[in-house]
């Protein structure tokens, strides 16, 4: 029989004239919602048996959501203030780093508070799954460190590569960390890009034999991998998530060949969607991608997470769509799970574009399934919690530490030593180290803090014969500067009045430069923000191929050098 609310008033009439108990029948109405009759669960419930498969888990399980509960399970979230009108009773798909600053055995205890919520207060105790980050290591109080990535390629084995990755899946376990924004996957032939450090270099075959070695050593641990960022996340001269344009071939070539093969050989369970446009279309909306490439070609089962806030920056960034819920919309329709690290466009704009039939119920369905799958394979439905008396004794340990210190060994070049300074001699009187580093320790992008470190100089001064002495001096400081823009006295319009300075330049209406110029205008110099397609608007009645304002900018002078004259 099909139970509508018309069913239930008529019933709760009789009940009222009949019977005067009305207490199932209100809690039978008060779950119901647009998506149907929600079901309580019991311990007979099929998503709950760990001995049905996870295809029938998943199917049980989705069947008896609700729309905002569906919708939940899209979310990640990095404020504790969101717990209360959030987690409860829909729940939650995840939750960022927010306890790194505890010792592992109190992030450990703390989590465990959080994920108890879900799994007893909730009303289908679906549990969440806890990522961070943990590229060399992972970042937190007092996890071991181990070299750098472009270290570790520099070692050219992948052996030592999965030793540090069970390490590092371990410890982050330990702290009941289930997912690792992790690893950076990129081909990096850059040198300007500020990223290359965070890559095992520009080689698609070493990029693919680090990433899975590291992906399925971490997996096996029970922690969730997540190479990132597809795709090709940097631009010319090395800006980061700037536009990229790349033939199909290309892409198949150098830039596809380390995701796929993190994805088929190690099994990685997540990929992370780029900040970048490839080809006019944003990645982290890019169905071509994320679903045609990912999960027709390449069978990936897994749930494609966004940067964090990469799917705000399809409308605010690239200017793709004019609302809120719209891109929420089409960047779930495109094959975009998760949205990271906050809730802000998959909340009420999601919502709201379910309502209002933006995007099909089965497109939200799939990326529902896509992150309960994990969840599942996880084994977060048996063991949700961490074992908080075995973390502190986990993390950073003496065979982690020794294991470190193997890689780091492995991964030292050396690139000259002449004359032979080096092993150092038995007889050595004096050494003189200089440099602005060689008395601090720089970790890398990604690191943990608050473990024991040891810098050069104290290394060094441990290392030297008796009675040596060291001589330091720091010498510079090391500093960071933006490259200053052309200055507007070298700009000089070709067509301008006299002692006009600036760039003249022609702006149109289409991206082929067709037609005349709707505009043509002197800029006071070259220092334009049009980071990730972000263009000059109201230009009525045009648009890009990816639904976004079409606008192109030509100079029409040339960029005459600087003459000094004396």
């Amino acid at each position: 029989m099909k139970i509508t609310p018309d069913w239930l008033l008529r019933s709760l009439h009789t009940h009222l004239r009949t019977r005067g108990f009305v207490r199932p029948l209100v809690v039978m109405l008060i779950l119901c919602s647009s998506a149907g009759v929600a079901q309580i669960p019991d311990a007979k419930s099929a998503y709950l048996n760990p001995s049905s498969s996870i295809d029938e888990r998943v199917a049980d399980l989705l069947s008896r959501m609700t729309l905002e509960e569906k919708i939940a399970q899209l979310r990640c979230t990095m404020r504790r203030d969101e717990w209360d009108k959030s987690l409860l009773p829909a729940g939650l798909g995840g939750v960022g780093p927010i306890f790194r600053s505890f010792t592992a055995g109190e992030a450990a205890q703390k989590i465990n508070e959080v994920q108890k919520m879900a799994v007893e207060q909730t009303r289908l105790r679906i549990p969440i799954i806890f990522h961070d980050e943990g590229l060399h290591g992972l970042i937190a109080n007092k996890a071991t460190s181990f070299p750098q990535a472009i270290g570790l390629a520099a070692t050219w084995d992948p052996g030592i590569v999965g030793q540090v990755g069970t390490a590092i899946g371990r410890e982050s376990r330990a702290r009941g960390i289930r997912q690792l924004l992790s690893p950076v996957v990129n081909i990096a032939r850059d040198a300007r890009w500020g990223r290359v450090g965070e890559t095992y270099g520009e080689d698609p075959l070493l990029q693919s034999r680090m990433g899975v070695a590291f992906c399925a050593a971490i997996e096996k641990e029970g922690v969730l991998t997540t190479p990132k960022h597809f795709v090709a996340n940097y631009g010319d001269g090395g800006r980061d998530s700037y536009p990229v344009s790349l033939s199909e071939r290309e892409l198949r070539e150098v830039y596809f060949p380390p995701f796929q093969a993190c994805i088929q050989e190690a099994g990685a369970w997540s990929v992370m969607a780029s900040y970048n446009a490839l080809n006019d279309v944003p990645c982290s909306s890019n169905e071509w991608l994320l679903t045609d490439i990912l999960r027709k070609e390449w069978g990936f089962k897994g749930f494609v997470v966004s940067d964090y806030g990469s799917v705000a920056g399809i409308r605010e960034k690239h200017g793709v769509n004019g609302t809120m819920k719209e891109t929420a919309a089409i960047a779930v329709a495109a094959g975009l799970d998760m949205e990271l690290p906050d809730i802000l466009y998959y909340g009420t704009p999601l919502v709201e574009a379910a309502k209002e039939s933006l995007l099909t119920m089965d497109a939200i369905d799939t990326a529902v399934r896509n992150i309960l799958r994990a969840k599942f394979a996880l084994g977060l439905f048996e063991e949700p919690y961490a074992d908080t008396s075995r973390a502190d004794a986990i993390n950073d340990n003496k065979a982690h530490r020794a294991l470190a210190r193997e890689a780091a060994r492995k991964a030292m070049v050396l690139l000259k030593n002449t004359p032979a300074l080096l092993p150092l001699k038995k007889n050595l009187s004096r050494v003189a180290l200089i440099g602005p580093c060689a008395d601090s320790v720089l970790l890398g992008d990604y690191s943990g803090f608050g473990m024991k470190v040891v810098t050069l100089r104290e290394g060094l001064a441990n290392a030297l014969p008796k009675g040596a002495s060291l001589l330091y001096e720091k010498g510079c400081d090391v500093g960071f500067t933006a490259l200053p823009p052309i200055p507007a006295e070298n700009l000089v319009p070709a067509a301008g009045t006299p002692g006009e300075k600036g760039l003249r330049g022609e702006y149109f209406d289409n991206m082929t430069f067709s037609g005349k110029p709707r505009l043509v205008r002197t800029d006071p110099g070259i220092l334009f923000t049009w980071a990730m397609a972000r263009r000059i608007r109201r230009f009525p009645g045009r648009s890009s191929p990816y639904g976004g304002p079409a606008v192109s900018f030509r100079p029409s002078q040339p960029l005459p050098p600087r003459r000094e004259h004396g």
